[in-house]
């Protein structure tokens, strides 16, 4: 049975935490899985582009990401390759809220396409070629493994 997990915020400093890869031969265990399905359910729920494990207080390097209706699991997840090219758009992180508890928005600059290794939830390794907003979300949950928060890369206006 899945169940909706809670979502730590900032200032919680697990979420400063650099999270530990997962062991390939665990990724079968029944809680991993369990866990993978909780996470997408939550994710879901929250009405979010992604979630990693940090975020419910999980110190391993697991992010589920919600793209075109589908769910990708990546474990271990690694990117490889960068463009040089850049763009600057909005994100917003379901443990960044204001006082209210409404997530709060800010500009973050991001590479526009990445390719990313990873495992996915059987255990078989992937390589993903990613852009636009896909690849802003998989470097967005990246940074959560990292403990690093958007609010970290905000992007401030430059006097000219």
């Amino acid at each position: 049975m899945t169940q909706i997990l809670n979502i730590i915020t900032h200032p919680d400093p697990r979420l400063r935490k650099k999270s530990i890869s997962l062991k390939t031969e665990k990724i079968s265990l029944p809680k991993i899985q369990q866990l993978l399905l909780d996470m997408e359910k939550t994710m879901l729920k929250k009405d979010g582009a992604g979630l990693a494990a940090p975020q419910i207080g999980q110190n391993i390097r697991l992010i589920v990401i919600n793209h075109d209706g589908k769910t990708l699991f990546l474990i271990n997840p690694q990117i490889t390759k960068k463009s040089w090219a850049r763009e600057i758009d909005e994100e917003g992180c379901l443990s960044v809220l204001d006082e209210k508890g409404h997530i709060i928005y800010g500009p973050v600059e991001r590479y526009k396409k990445i390719n990313c290794v990873y495992w996915d939830e059987q255990g078989h390794r992937k390589k993903i070629s990613a852009e636009k907003i896909l690849a802003r979300i998989i470097q967005h949950e990246i940074d959560h493994l990292d403990g690093i928060l958007f609010i970290d890369r905000l992007v401030t206006k430059k006097k000219k």
